[in-house]
């Protein structure tokens, strides 16, 4: 029963004699089991209480840097605000750096800036291209622990990824596709917001290798490079529909999903199964008035707390951890959509 602790603080905690405890810590019998189950939970509380006294008064100063459109920076920054209270008696401050688009070079300046200036952690959604990964080494090596959120940059130095298993969300969506398609023919059209973001490329992955071992009939569209925004992405869709009078049905890896449906209705097509990605205010807009068939979802609260609490690891302000495991998928329908915690729609 390893632990830190003074036999006498044990004790004191438990309630116990400090020889009753020793024998329950060196296994000596003679103890009941409900006595070693008191000393075992006084372990526990003294390390809970351990961990709340390192986080008394501490402060951390964190930067959120993403490239992702609005509406997605936006459930990112609720989803962590709505957090903060959880991580008392802690006091986390947050710095954002949001953009929807432009070059790297600028994503990386903003990295060198607060390796520069400093800060206790960087949450990071960023393109996995190798001036990322070497803006992510200078920061390790600046004393930054950082955090890859959503997608991932694994030949990097960060310290840990949080978000879902993409490749199996993408399959996921090849398996809702095909049951709700069943023996009707037509394309699918599979639309990512850009080519250099991991998390898109795995679920691109996960949803072709599924419909090619499942559907090998069905064709597979892919239009790209739309940043997940309606201005860009209205253009590529009414392209790709133009080229294929086939295509029927969406897998929206990147978003832009407003335009997407704007496009097919402009084209006098119909979309007879559409499965997007997150809750954000769109996307729940979209469901609600039944214009998407699915959206797959994870709990950005869930991430941003995670991501956090490995941060304050990092400054040993809470216990080490095993390595973080993926978020869980959630299908959501129009039928069983979250009662709280989702974004509001703005006016459109």
């Amino acid at each position: 029963m390893g632990h830190p602790f003074p036999l006498r603080e044990i004790a004191r905690q438990a309630g116990l004699s400090e020889a009753t405890v020793d024998r329950v810590l060196n296994g000596r019998g003679g103890v009941r089991e409900s006595t070693a189950q008191e000393v075992r939970r006084a372990i526990a509380d003294l390390h809970r209480q351990r961990t709340q006294v390192r986080l008394v008064g501490r402060t951390f100063m964190v930067d959120i840097v993403m490239q992702a459109p609005e509406r997605f920076s936006t459930a990112v920054r609720a989803a962590l605000e709505a957090e903060l209270p959880s991580l008392h008696p802690a006091v986390l401050r947050s710095r954002f750096h949001f953009r929807e688009t432009g070059p790297v070079g600028e994503q990386v300046a903003t990295l060198d800036r607060i390796a520069r200036r400093g800060s206790q952690g960087v949450i990071l959604k960023a393109p996995d291209v190798p001036e990322i990964t070497a803006a992510v080494g200078r920061l390790v090596a600046a004393g930054i622990p950082v955090v890859t959120l959503v997608t991932d940059l694994p030949a990097s130095a960060r310290l840990a990824y949080v978000g879902i298993d993409n490749r199996a969300a993408g399959a996921t969506a090849a398996y809702l596709m095909g049951q709700w398609l069943g023996d009707r023919p037509g394309n699918i059209l599979t639309s990512l917001s850009s080519g250099f973001f991991r998390n898109e490329e795995e679920r691109e992955m996960g949803f072709r290798g599924v419909m090619r071992a499942r559907h090998p009939e069905r064709t597979l569209v892919e239009i790209t490079e739309g940043q997940g925004l309606d201005a860009t992405q209205y253009d590529l869709v009414r392209a790709a529909l133009a080229r294929d009078p086939a295509i029927r049905a969406v897998y929206s890896i990147g978003g832009g999903n407003f335009a997407t449906l704007k496009a097919f209705a402009d084209a006098r097509r119909e979309c007879a199964v559409f499965v997007a990605h997150d809750l954000d205010h769109d996307n729940t807009r979209l469901l609600r008035d039944h214009r998407l068939s699915a959206v797959l979802h994870h709990d950005l609260r869930q991430d941003m707390r995670e991501a956090c609490h490995i941060v304050m690891r990092a400054h040993g302000a809470l216990p080490a951890a095993g390595p973080a495991l993926p978020s869980p998928i959630q299908v959501v329908t129009p039928y069983n959509m979250p009662t709280a915690g989702l974004p509001t729609a703005p006016a459109r």
